[in-house]
């Protein structure tokens, strides 16, 4: 029977091994999401505009939300509110597709000798298409009703690289799950709803009495949606500090998803 390794290294140097792989299906993966549509790829484009118009809508005309902390402008709500929501559609587009990966590809399991263990990466790939899309939108916006962006933009790779490490550990788990538990598709859908509410997209962390304001930072999406807003519209530098420890926590994490991932799969064809 084949053997899968389960150390670090090899965690990595898979995915290195197997990048023109995973570049090509999630190319595949985004062409194959517009295909037949009138507008194609521009759809990518429309999807975070029309969101970003309706969610503001929604919160700044309807209820009435202002920003804690800053000019209280509808503006400054809509890009604020859209920097919280890029990292929370990054997370939740790929963890909702997680459970099912293994699943909706049986035929990589059966009859062909192919890398599992890139498919979390594939769907993660496409997903950062998007955010690139939606982060050009946020830029463009920003441009047109703030001037030019502050430098620290330039510091969101090392704030989206920790976040998809987390990704891909949860990925690997509930890939694998997802097999011998076809309720956890269901179950993460809920649990992707409730996190966007628990998360600081629509309000700031301030918002919350001191009392409780350390339970939200229980949530792992919250340092990043903070930092990101940080140093796209406020300009602040992350707290390194806070980040050098999400990189180390990230990491062990996605490597626990990869050893799960890797000790369960020689199951999947006896399931499939």
């Amino acid at each position: 029977m084949q053997r899968f390794s389960i150390s670090p290294f090899e965690m990595f140097s898979s995915l290195w091994r197997n990048r023109g792989l995973i570049a090509a299906f999630a190319k595949r993966e985004v062409l194959v999401r517009y295909r037949g549509s009138v507008l194609g790829l521009l759809w990518s484009f429309f999807n975070p505009l029309l969101m970003l118009a309706v969610y503001t809508f929604v919160f700044s005309v309807v209820f009435q939300a202002r920003w804690g902390g800053g000019s209280g402008s509808k503006t400054e709500f809509a890009l604020v509110l859209f920097a919280g929501l890029m990292m929370f559609n990054l997370f939740a587009e790929c963890i909702n597709r997680a459970p099912a990966l293994v699943l909706n590809n049986p035929n990589y399991v059966k009859k062909v000798v192919f890398p599992l263990e890139i498919l979390p990466a594939v769907t993660l790939l496409a997903a950062l298409f998007h955010l690139l899309i939606s982060l050009g939108v946020w830029l463009l916006a920003y441009v047109v009703f703030f001037g030019v962006p502050h430098a620290t933009v330039l510091y969101l790779p090392l704030i989206v690289l920790p976040l998809a490490l987390f990704i891909m550990g949860l990925s690997w788990a509930l890939a694998s799950l997802g097999v011998y538990l076809r309720d956890v598709s269901q179950f993460i859908g809920v649990i992707t709803t409730v996190l966007m509410f628990l998360s600081p997209i629509f309000y700031p962390a301030t918002a919350l009495p001191e009392a409780y304001r350390h339970l939200l930072y229980l949530n792992p999406l919250t340092p990043v949606i903070e930092q990101t807003r940080d140093v796209l519209f406020w300009g602040k530098n992350p707290d390194f500090l806070m980040l050098g420890f999400y990189w180390l926590i990230t990491a062990i994490i996605a490597w626990l998803g990869f050893v799960w991932f890797q000790k369960t799969r020689k199951g999947f064809a006896d399931v499939l």
